[in-house]
């Protein structure tokens, strides 16, 4: 009798003892998304390779770095500040352009390459949901790819004004050129214009998920041809071009939206050199163009994850 009634609690502690922890509801994104970036390393290292290029390309340039500034006007006046400006502004640009075309080629093969392959029958069987796999998929063109961006940008333009300065000094330059340049401000606009990027382009990344779910094959030409073949359509049949403009607003309309690139004369504002007082946040978040590509994102998503719950390998 004594050993019965000592078995139940002695069971219970064990079972007690055993009992999984209940998991973070983030973990599994958390996890997916580290799997994104091990299976898909171009994700880091195409922007690596594209600020090592631009790196190697720089050095070469500082044999001329004192010629160069030598033709600089004074160095407070605009124009020498943004050719100042030039060579880090282009760093920024590489990288960004660079990893814009690697989200779009990563979007077009995210839910397809698992398809094809059949991985699609392991990943179902693992406990993560098609609405956190299709989420850790979106989040590297939107946010995975613009934190690599800037966390590559800052540190080369540091090394560049390093290099720069050594390279003056030891040929007796002028380095007040080279330091009248705010850095800070373009590392802070390269910030801002990367969240205003992504945010304005992610109904396109979205739209390329949803086709990478859904094509059996050609999935660039899927994502891309329909729209490009209506907009012709349009163009041929009422000799309008609403649905272009669109298309080329939905690409670069973001930078007349967040940033003020006219001044007070209506004289157009170089980019490579956008001062603070010049970002306007306030109008970008207002925008009407904004919140319709965000619904229409959520729209892709939405109707990615339910694909993803009914498709099978090819």
């Amino acid at each position: 009798m004594n050993t019965h009634s000592n078995a139940v609690p002695e069971s219970s502690l064990d079972s007690k003892a055993v009992a999984p922890p209940l998991m973070s509801a983030t973990r599994p994104l958390y996890w997916s998304v580290r799997r994104e970036l091990w299976e898909n390393r171009s994700i880091y290292i195409a922007p690596l390779g594209a600020a090592g290029v631009y790196m190697f390309g720089f050095l070469i340039s500082l044999v001329w770095v004192s010629h160069r500034y030598r033709r600089l006007v004074p160095p407070h006046t605009e124009p020498p500040l943004i050719q100042v400006a030039m060579n880090y502004a282009h760093a920024g640009m590489l990288l960004t352009f660079t990893a814009f075309l690697v989200g779009i080629f990563y979007s077009l093969d995210a839910l397809h390459g698992e398809r094809r392959d059949r991985s699609i029958l392991f990943w179902k069987s693992m406990p993560v949901s098609d609405l956190t796999t299709v989420l850790s998929k979106a989040s590297i063109p939107l946010v995975v790819l613009p934190v690599i961006v800037f966390a590559l940008t800052v540190p080369l333009q540091f090394a560049m004004r390093v290099l720069t300065t050594a390279a003056l000094l030891a040929r007796g330059g002028n380095v007040a050129a080279e330091w009248s340049l705010p850095l800070y401000q373009m590392q802070l606009g390269l910030l801002y214009g990367l969240i205003v990027m992504a945010l304005w382009h992610a109904p396109i990344y979205c739209w390329f998920l949803l086709v990478s779910g859904w094509a059996r094959r050609a999935t660039f030409l899927w994502a891309v041809l329909p729209p490009l073949a209506l907009a012709a359509v349009e163009y041929i049949a009422f000799h309008t071009s609403h649905l272009g403009l669109l298309l080329q607003d939905r690409l670069f309309g973001f930078s007349y939206k967040a940033f003020d690139l006219v001044d007070k004369n209506g004289v157009p504002i170089d980019a490579h050199f956008i001062p603070l007082s010049l970002f306007a946040p306030g109008r970008f978040l207002m925008s009407a163009s904004l919140w319709i590509g965000l619904i229409f994102a959520a729209i892709f998503l939405f109707a990615a994850v339910r694909l993803r719950r009914y498709q099978g390998p090819m």
